[in-house]
């Protein structure tokens, strides 16, 4: 998974990135509730925890401002003790979990281990951008016709769908769209990249998926 840590104490975040990093994660840092908002725009991430008190944006400040972006990523909320209602607060405001502190590096990561083990099995059943519908159940995009999707062109075009205008990496949608023990490489995401790029002509779409063989990808909305 990738994630990302929004966390002001730096020799704190530093232990956690290591550890994070360590269980087989991509981790990416920052230090204030402005630059997590920042990062969460130009990237796609699994998870963001998020540290309540920091400067600049506190979490709950972030949170809104990563919800109201449409960011549908996983959140988890830092607290102190003391703080109850800001952790009601923070659900409220879209956060799916919280983690008070001091709390143990390894229950942090056994409670990302599990949300790994769900979002496995997890898929929503319908998405939306623009003028498009992806139904993931019956692997069908739609716009104004409708057209069947293979099972690998449906988890590509949900990642997409779920982070759209971000650019994402040959990489990245390696580990999305085939499973860990499939022999994949750029070449074969390059094939249905382009499969998917039809298939969006096909219901006429004013969408469409930006990018050159070997990356980065960006799903973006075209003008009529």
């Amino acid at each position: 998974m990738n994630i990302l840590l929004a966390e002001d104490e730096q020799q704190l975040s530093r232990a956690l990135v290591t550890a994070m990093k360590a269980t087989g994660y991509e981790v990416d840092p920052a230090y204030n509730g402005q630059e997590a908002v920042e990062l969460a725009a130009q990237n796609a991430y699994d998870v963001i925890i998020l540290d309540i008190m920091m400067p600049k944006l506190n979490g709950i400040e972030a949170l809104k401002q990563l919800r109201q972006q449409g960011n549908k990523a996983y959140v988890i909320m830092l607290t102190a003790m003391a703080e109850i209602d800001d952790r009601v607060t923070g659900l409220d405001a879209g956060a799916d979990d919280y983690l008070t502190k001091p709390f143990s590096l390894k229950e942090l990561l056994a409670r990302l281990r599990s949300l790994e083990r769900r979002s496995d099995d997890y898929q929503e059943d319908v998405l939306n951008f623009a003028d498009i519908t992806l139904d993931n159940d019956e692997q069908r995009l739609e716009s104004h016709n409708s057209i069947a999707l293979s099972g690998k062109e449906t988890k590509l075009l949900a990642y997409f769908m779920k982070n759209p205008g971000k650019a994402l990496s040959s990489e990245l949608l390696l580990d999305q769209g085939w499973d860990k023990d499939d022999e994949a490489d750029e070449t074969d995401l390059w094939i249905y990249i382009s499969y998917l790029r039809q298939k969006l002509r096909s219901v006429n779409a004013h969408v469409t998926i930006i990018g050159e063989k070997g990356g980065p990808f960006t799903l973006a909305q075209t003008t009529a």
